[in-house]
């Protein structure tokens, strides 16, 4: 009886350095050099010049190196989704066991299919007028509420937040939870726009008590275009469109570019300009408030200088009645010292005259003369007693504006109009007083 092999105990045992390199010297032997036509994804850069990637298809993926050397030798910058085809050779990147294509040679194939699908989708969103900036609008300088879109496990809402908090503390966020990749993700995006133009729509009505949302943040980080697909949805960029109130994009890193940045009403490179956009620094609005309190109190003080000026003014102007009325007085003084002098002086040439025809006229003629005397005595004191002084001696007053004219009628003196009385021994300022009933000045 034949005793089988044991097959484990025949196998040999490799040590895994061993094994790969085995790997490694097999690949060599059957497929290098070998050419791959594929899509890019997940390019990086490292300081050092390298380039690390992975080539794929519909049905697989590579991972790929291109080292400084290869790398510097491109006429063009490869990027995401570009379909290229490589040079170089297949081995085992031992460290970690991985199966990894050294390029050492790329050469543009035309666009991925992927991207081809992304040119198409945008092509004809735009014709439709998506993508219009007339229908964009600005954003709000001081929104009283945000509505955030993202993963709550992603890197982008952190620094979302971390943004809105050091910059606007006191504005209210309110995050709806999305799926950010995947299949199921642009549906979960559409439903939670639809919740917060909800949401929007409610705390606009009259009335209403919800806290408001003024502007939404639909943001995630960067990733291959396989990553950011779902942001290339076209049921979720007609959603983007409908939005009550202004939408930001801020998916991706700066070079990225989605149907969703298109149709938002601002594209942000990040997620944390996205924040930025929305919510300018309370130390900002601090500072523009105390430049506008400054020019208020300048502006105040330089009115209040005005108008004292203005009512310096009006004193003076208020105080040269008063000199006019004297001036007045004066000369009115004057004219009636010599009305005095000149009816003195008529008496005492009418009473030579007298004396002389008394002694050469007759009888009836020095009678005559007697009489016109008389006459003339009767009407020296009728001027004497119309001197303005001997009538405001008797208690009248003259009333003059500030103007200076004077008053001699009711209905120039209007209730409250400031007036001077000139009094036998002074002026005196006086308001007229409102009259009770109509308010009409009495004629009686």
């Amino acid at each position: 009886m034949f005793e089988r092999p044991d097959p484990i105990a025949a196998a040999r045992v490799w040590e895994v350095g061993a094994l790969c390199r085995a790997i490694a010297d097999a690949l060599q032997v059957r497929f290098n050099p070998v050419a791959v036509r594929g899509e890019i994804t997940g390019l990086t850069r490292a300081s050092s010049g390298h380039c690390y990637f992975s080539i794929k298809d519909m049905h697989g993926q590579l991972r790929c190196a291109m080292f400084r050397r290869a790398a510097s030798g491109l006429d063009f910058a490869p990027r995401d989704g570009q379909l290229v085809q490589l040079h170089g050779r297949l081995g085992v990147y031992e460290a970690r066991g991985e199966l990894q294509f050294i390029v050492e040679g790329m050469q543009q194939a035309g666009q991925g299919a992927l991207f081809e699908q992304f040119l198409q989708l945008k092509a004809r969103l735009e014709l439709q007028g998506l993508f219009d900036n007339a229908r964009k609008r600005p954003l709000p300088a001081l929104p009283r509420g945000i509505g955030l879109v993202t993963s709550p496990g992603a890197a982008a809402l952190h620094d979302v937040v971390t943004a809105l908090r050091r910059r606007v503390p006191h504005i209210p966020v309110l995050l709806v939870p999305a799926q950010v990749q995947g299949v199921a993700a642009a549906p979960t995006i559409i439903a939670a726009l639809a919740k917060l133009y909800g949401l929007a729509q409610a705390a606009a009505a009259p009335g209403a008590d919800t806290p408001a949302i003024d502007v939404i943040l639909l943001v995630r980080g960067g990733g291959s275009i396989e990553d950011l697909w779902a942001f290339n949805d076209e049921q979720l960029a007609r959603m983007i469109v409908q939005s009550p109130v202004p939408l930001v994009s801020g998916v991706g890193h700066e070079t990225d570019f989605t149907i969703a940045d298109f149709c938002a009403d601002l594209r942000a490179p990040t997620p944390t300009a996205a924040a930025e956009l929305v919510a300018q620094p309370r130390e900002f609005w601090l500072a523009a408030l105390d430049l506008l309190v400054g020019r208020i109190r300048d502006g105040a003080q330089r009115q209040l200088d005005a108008r004292h000026q203005r009512l310096d003014q009006a004193a003076a102007r208020l105080g040269r009645p008063s000199g006019l009325v004297a001036g007045q007085q004066l000369q009115l003084a004057r004219l009636a010292q010599r009305m005095r002098h000149g009816v003195l002086l008529k008496m005492q040439q009418l009473g030579q005259t007298q004396q002389a025809l008394q002694t050469q006229l007759p009888q009836q003629l020095r009678r005559r003369l007697g009489q016109h005397a008389e006459r003339l005595e009767r009407t020296a004191l009728h001027l004497e007693l119309l001197d303005p002084r001997l009538v405001l001696q008797r208690g009248y007053a003259l009333l003059t504006d500030t103007g200076g004219q004077a008053v001699t009628r009711v209905r120039q003196a209007r209730p409250g109009a400031a007036l001077r009385a000139t009094l036998a021994d002074g002026t005196v300022d006086v308001t007229v007083a409102p009259r009770s009933g109509a308010g009409v000045p009495s004629r009686q």
